[in-house]
């Protein structure tokens, strides 16, 4: 059993900074892939950013230099960092852990609103 509460969303106005934690319950946190989706209104689930067990980053082109993320494995912790927001950032931002071995956990989701 994995659960994934994600946390730190909110509404800010363009060109500012929110940092996304998403914190995961289980039993073996560092051997998952953990990464970052998101869904706008009316459109698909998107891929944002991933960090794997070792520690590898891989971002979406849109996001690229701008979101950084990172995990804590002391905390069983990952966090995706985001600066320059822009309207076009506005969506559910999921959280989501990868054993490569059985299927994926998802969390809940935390909005994210960037005003113009």
């Amino acid at each position: 059993q994995v659960q994934l509460v994600e946390s730190g969303g909110g509404l800010v106005q363009a060109g500012d900074s929110l940092r996304l934690s998403c914190a995961f319950s289980g039993r073996t946190f560092s051997s998952y892939d953990m990464g970052w989706y998101r869904q706008a209104p009316g459109k698909e689930r998107e891929f944002v950013s991933v960090i794997s067990w070792n520690g590898r980053t891989s971002y979406a082109d849109s996001v690229k230099g701008r979101f950084t993320i990172s995990r804590d494995n002391a905390k069983n912790t990952v966090y995706l960092r985001m600066n320059s927001l822009k309207p076009e950032d506005t969506a559910i931002y999921y959280c989501n852990a990868d054993s490569r071995v059985a299927s994926d956990y998802w969390g809940q989701g935390t909005q994210v609103t960037v005003s113009s």
